[in-house]
């Protein structure tokens, strides 16, 4: 089953999540502010499709505004990195699309046919 992660409130989200329907794909939803991904989890993820570390934060985010990590992100350890968009779903860019082969970040419209 794949895993979506998004804010049921992001029109960006609701589209993607429109699109997922039309392609009839089976997804797991999740409230990334109710439910946020895990230490453990992001650490799977980015090990496992090489992801960018900074690829995964809403850097348009008021938290991330808020929080000024323009400036501190680069002063951060990977582990720091991680350990911060796990203490807030709202870090995290959204949505995400985690299947077993891959984990998309964000969304464009046909970004998940052949999924």
């Amino acid at each position: 089953m794949n895993l979506f992660l998004w804010y049921p409130k992001c029109s960006t989200c609701k589209k993607a999540y429109q699109e997922i329907q039309e392609l009839g794909l089976q997804v797991e939803l999740r409230d990334i502010k109710e439910n946020n991904p895990t230490v453990e989890e992001l650490t799977m993820w980015i090990e496992q499709n090489n992801i960018e570390l900074k690829k995964l934060f809403n850097t348009s985010g008021l938290v991330y505004k808020e929080l000024k990590l323009k400036e501190k992100l680069p002063n951060l350890s990977a582990k720091q990195q991680i350990e911060l968009l796990a203490s807030n779903g709202m870090l995290v860019k959204r949505p995400l699309l985690i299947t077993k082969k891959e984990v998309i970040i964000g969304y464009k419209p046909g970004i998940y046919k052949n999924k």
